[in-house]
This record gives structure tokens, sequence and C-alpha cells, in this order.
């Protein structure tokens, strides 16, 4: 009987069909299983990526692998010692393994997923480099090759008729061509976004009926708006809310109460026909589970920098194809986010719509280009076709934004 080595064992395991979610993605890597080594993984953190750092893994062969964490660059290096041990001289194409290890820890501190999820990202970067294939092809699709996003509001005082009438004649104009914004309500409460809030007064929400029904006027029925709230409201605030803009047919309600499951979500989906969308601050399966088993939510809305990086948000995702239910992607990250939001988007059968900081007007994401700049046409961003994320980066735009206190890569 032939005898097999430890390399051709572990490439026969890679390669094996699974009842898993990967099996694509194994059968791609076993040629190049063992081949590649990990020699070193850093985070730093640049100016107006919502607080997330980027994460680089090295290896020993020249390819480099980024990826995005929903933490800060000091919190993330400090996470990343406790893990390198599981990844220094490791073979980065084992994925699922690395994933398994680095979200099991324990002690002495629980996983932190948020940094993981950079990891991961980076992972999937790197091993799209070496088998010379797109991340949204190792991960089983493309299912589309344009993903559809939505975004943002701003600058507008959506009280005053006319400052409504400004804003929609500049997002008409938008070369991008979004058909989707989600507008703050917080201005309209007249409270500090992302915190609690008492329960709204009377004035409040007409203040809230008033502001949306402008909105709608103003741009019309061509384009979808919806309302964008940070887990500051209480149960009956939030019932009062969603009948508030009912009249100007929200395309969803975002992050209406309190992050976790209770049961005010239940109360909340039974009193209102409005959509309603959460998770951006939500890890893993377990965190999305209760909502999906519960049927709380219309659209669950992950972070991939947060959520479990690009594996983690899979299986959210195939969880959540079982009762039909859509992803939506958060993101007002960097453009190595928007990119791996492209690619899990391309992906998954049941994706919906990713977030986007794209189109600003001083396009600051978009300067993180080296190469060609993100293709994004009638609110379609394409999905990108080089190996890995497809994102060539800027180094001189990384150095010219460090956060305050950050060495380049340091």
């Amino acid at each position: 009987m032939t005898s097999l080595s430890r390399r051709d064992l572990l490439r026969v395991a890679v390669a094996l069909p699974a009842a898993g979610l990967f099996a694509r993605y194994r059968a791609m890597a076993a040629p190049n299983v063992n081949r590649v080594k990990i020699t070193n993984v850093r985070a730093m953190a640049i100016r107006n990526i919502a607080g997330n750092c980027l994460i680089r893994i090295d290896t020993d062969s020249g390819p480099t692998g980024y990826g995005e964490a929903g933490a800060t660059g000091p919190m993330a290096r400090a996470r990343i010692e406790t893990m390198k041990g599981l990844l220094i001289g490791k073979d980065p194409l084992l994925i699922e393994v690395h994933f398994h290890n680095m979200t099991t820890l324990m002690h002495t501190y629980m996983a932190h997923i948020p940094t993981i999820s950079g990891i991961d990202m980076a992972l999937w970067d790197l091993a799209g480099k070496i088998i010379g294939a797109p991340v949204a092809t190792l991960l089983g699709g493309p299912f589309r090759d344009a993903i559809p996003m939505y975004s943002h509001g701003l600058n507008l005082n959506m009280l005053d008729k006319a400052s409504c009438r400004d804003w929609a004649q500049r997002i008409k104009a938008m070369p991008e061509g979004f058909t989707a914004f989600k507008n703050g309500i917080d201005p309209l409460l007249g409270v500090p976004a992302a915190r609690f809030a008492p329960t709204l007064t009377t004035q409040q929400l007409r203040n809230v009926a008033r502001g949306y029904a402008n909105c709608r006027e103003a741009v019309g029925d061509d384009i979808d708006i919806a309302v964008h709230c940070h887990n500051e409201l209480d149960t009956p605030s939030a019932m009062a809310v969603a009948r508030a803009v009912e009249p100007m047919n929200p395309l969803f309600i975002e992050d209406a109460l309190n992050p976790p499951f209770s049961e005010a979500w239940m109360a909340l989906r039974r009193s209102t026909r409005v959509p309603l969308l959460t998770g951006e601050k939500l890890e893993m399966v377990r965190g999305f589970k209760p909502f999906l088993d519960n049927q709380a939510v219309d659209i669950v809305h992950p972070d991939l920098a947060f959520a479990g990086g690009i594996t983690g948000t899979r299986k959210i995702a195939d969880y959540a194809a079982q009762f039909r239910i859509p992803v939506a992607l958060h993101n007002v990250g960097s453009l190595v986010l928007t990119y791996a939001n492209a690619h899990f988007g391309g992906s998954i059968q049941n994706f919906y719509r990713s977030e986007s900081q794209l189109g600003r007007p001083d396009h600051y994401i978009e300067g993180m280009a080296a190469g060609s700049a993100p293709d994004v046409r009638n609110g379609l961003l394409k999905v990108p076709a080089g190996p890995g994320l497809g994102l060539e980066i800027n180094t001189d735009f990384l150095r010219k934004n460090l956060a305050p206190g950050e060495e380049y890569w340091g």
C-alpha cells in the first residue's frame, strides 16, 4: 500500500468534497497547500474610516494580504500579540483552521471578533493572490458581477424643504447613480448620534414625520430613502417612529432598538409594516441567530469588519438563507472593506445591498486605490476582477493619512 506524506494528506484533506460552505475554495487551494508561510501580522489605523484599522499579513514568498478590523490600531495590535502563535509560520490557506483557532480563544481574554475579522479578511485576500483568483470565485460565486449599494443623506436640513430640494438635485447629479440613501434620524430628534435617547415627545415625532416627508417630496418616487437610527430608541419610541415614517414608504428602518435581541424587537416587528434591518454591531452566527429564528427583522446587516470577517459572515448569510432573509452589509470603512463587500456580495445568492462611502465630494475613499478607481455605475459597484480583493493600495495615501499616533505599519 502506498503511504502518503503529511503534505499529501493535507492536500487530500483540503480537496475533499465537504458539507461545509467552502468546498470550492478547498479544491482550488489544494495544489498550493504548504507552499507559503505567514511571517507577520500587523495593524495600522488611518483617518476617516470610522475608527477601524487596516490589517496586513506578510508571507515568506512575497504575497501580502490586506483586511480591515473593527478596532483601533492599538486595540488590534494588542489582540494580535495574543494570537501570533496561532498564525506565524502557518500556512495562510488553512483559513477555516485559523478561523476556528482564533474564534474559540477563551483565556486569558475571550476572542476579539473585530480584530479576527480583519485577519480573516486579509487571509482571503492572500489566498486569492496565492491561488490567482478573485475572492468572489473562491467563495463559490459569482452570483452577480456588480453589487447594489446605498449611500447617505448628508449636508441637508430635513425640516427645510429648500434644503431637501438642493440635496435632491445633488444626489441625482452624482455620476455613481445611487438610487438609495439612508438619512439619519438624530438631527430631527435633537439628540447625539448613537446615544440612548429618552422616550420621544410628540414634537420630536412630528419632526420625524415632517422631515422624512420633505425628503420624499424632494426626490420623488425614483429614490429610495431609509430611516437611519443608531440603536438609540426605546420600544414605544421605535413603534411611534415606524408609524410616523410609514406614509413616506421607507426602504427600511435601521437599528431602531438596542443591538442585542430581546422581546422588544418582536413587539416592534408586530407593530409595523415597515421593513426592519439590524446587525452592524452583532458578531458571528450567535448574534444573528435569535433574530433569524424569530423572524424579528426583514434584513440582516452584518459588517465584515465586526461580525467575523468573510468566513464568519458567510456562515451568517448561509443561516439567513434558510429563512429566505436577505443580507445587507454595513460599511463606513476604507476601500479594503468596500472591495471585500463587493466580493462577498457577488458570492452569495441572498445579497441585498452594501452601504458605501464612495461618491463623497472629496472622494477620500477612492484615493486609496493605486490602480483603477472603483467602478460604480447606476448605483452598482463592479466586483473587482483581480486576484484576492483586487485592490492595489496607494501607499502614499496610507502614509499621508495615518491616524494620530500611528506609525507606518509599525
